[in-house]
């Protein structure tokens, strides 16, 4: 009888402590990594981009948030935050700095989502027509190769770019034969949110 007992005691203890187990470690808060790209530590931050704004154990101030094209994001408490022209550690760290008059010892990461300000567009008779990266210094010969060179139609007398300046969208034409000769003043350096246009 005794070892019977014994074996029920033995039989029960290891699902009873496994469950004591699981209750802990799910009232310990998990730290969590987040691999990013390299490219996000020096990423300064435009608009369109998509961030997130992680407070640790203040749930209620963090959240996923699309940077205006004013460059601004508003957070609770705090309002109206420019986010453009930053790196994300340099907006956690401001982002801290303004919440120590609310939360003790703020705890701040900003973490890139999404990057949509760093794009060039492109439509018409092209290869592959949309969105694609910009790099730094990228010109428009560059792009148009990018997307796969021009298509059988292309008219190269008549590709312009559309770039918005100080909020008027201006038509700047492109002679695409002179870039493609080697004259560097015709291949045209590109600003993100330019679109290029090949009829």
């Amino acid at each position: 009888m005794k070892s019977a007992n014994f074996l029920l005691v033995a039989f029960l203890l290891p699902p009873l402590f496994c469950s004591a187990q699981d209750k802990l470690a799910a009232s310990r808060p998990v730290a969590q990594a987040t691999v990013a790209p390299s490219i996000t530590d020096s990423y300064v931050i435009g608009a369109s981009d998509v961030i997130t704004v992680t407070v640790f154990k203040e749930p209620t101030l963090s959240s996923s948030l699309l940077v205006r094209t004013d460059g601004m994001i508003s957070l609770p408490l705090l309002g109206d935050v420019k986010a453009a022209g930053k790196t994300p550690l340099q907006l956690a760290d401001e982002i801290a700095a303004q919440l120590k008059k609310y939360v003790q010892d703020p705890n701040v990461t900003v973490i890139l989502t999404q990057m949509n300000s760093k794009r060039v567009f492109l439509i018409g008779e092209i290869g592959k027509t949309g969105p694609i990266e910009i790099t730094s210094g990228m010109t428009v010969l560059e792009a148009i190769a990018t997307a796969g060179g021009l298509g059988a139609y292309a008219n190269t007398k008549k590709i312009y770019i559309l770039r918005v300046v100080n909020g008027k969208q201006q038509k700047i034409p492109v002679q695409y034969k002179q870039a493609l000769k080697g004259d560097l003043t015709r291949n045209l350096l590109l600003n993100p949110g330019d679109t290029i246009v090949v009829p």
